[in-house]
C-alpha cells in the first residue's frame, strides 16, 4: 500500500506540473521537466534530509517511467483535461494527501520524532510544487493566502490519532491522505483561509 501511494502521489504531481506548463505554452522537453521536478521535488528533499541517499527515484527507474508515461498522457488528453481549470487544483490536492502520508512514513521508518514527522510529510507534499511554480514564474500556492500546508499538517497529526486506533496501516494512509484532500477541498469551496496579518490603510 505505501509503494502503491507513493506512485499515485506521483503521477497526481506530474500530471499537475504538465498542466501549469502547457499553461505557460512551454515545449515539450519544458514540459517534461516541470512534470519531473513538481513529481519528485519534495520527496528529493525529504530523503535528503533524513540522509536516504540515493534518493528514491534514483534507485527505482519505475517513478521515472511513471513520470514519464503520466507526462505523455497528460499532454496527448490536453484537450480534454487542460479545458477545466479545476483539474490543476485536483491533481494538485491528490498529490498533496497521498504524498503528506508517504512523508510521514518516511519519517517513522528513520525513528524519527511525530512532530518531525509531519514537518516531512509537508516537506513531501508542498516543495515539488513550490519548485514547479518558481520555475513558472508564478508565487508558490504554499505562500498564497489558500489552506495548503495546513491541510498538510492536519493529515500528519490525524495520522498519528488513528494509528491509536485498532486499524491495520493501510486504512491509516488512506484515511490520513483522505482527511488532507477533504480539508483542502473545503477550505476552497467555502473560501476558508488563515487570517490576514495585513490591515487595509
Amino acid at each position: 500500500m505505501f509503494y502503491t501511494i507513493d506512485i499515485l502521489g506521483t503521477i497526481a504531481f506530474a500530471i499537475s506540473g504538465v498542466l501549469v506548463a502547457m499553461n505557460k505554452k512551454m515545449d515539450l522537453f519544458g514540459i517534461l521537466i516541470i512534470a519531473f521536478v513538481t513529481a519528485v521535488g519534495g520527496g528529493t528533499l525529504r530523503d535528503v534530509l533524513i540522509g536516504q541517499t540515493p534518493v528514491g527515484w534514483m534507485k527505482d527507474m519505475t517513478f521515472t517511467y511513471v513520470i514519464l508515461g503520466s507526462a505523455v498522457f497528460a499532454v496527448l488528453l490536453r484537450n480534454k483535461i487542460n479545458y477545466l481549470r479545476t483539474s490543476l487544483f485536483l491533481f494538485d490536492t491528490i498529490g498533496i494527501g497521498l504524498y503528506t502520508v508517504v512523508g510521514v512514513e518516511k519519517g517513522l521508518s528513520a525513528g524519527l520524532h511525530p512532530i518531525i514527522c509531519i514537518a516531512l510529510g509537508t516537506i513531501s507534499a508542498c516543495f515539488g510544487g513550490v519548485i514547479r511554480d518558481i520555475l513558472c514564474n508564478e508565487i508558490p500556492v504554499i505562500f498564497r493566502k489558500e489552506i495548503y500546508a495546513t491541510a498538510c499538517i492536519l493529515g500528519g497529526l490525524s495520522y498519528f490519532l488513528i494509528r491509536k486506533l485498532p486499524l491495520e496501516s493501510d486504512f491509516v494512509f488512506i484515511i490520513s491522505g483522505a482527511i488532507v484532500i477533504l480539508v483542502r477541498l473545503l477550505a476552497v469551496k467555502f473560501k476558508i483561509a488563515l487570517p490576514n496579518i495585513y490591515r487595509a490603510s
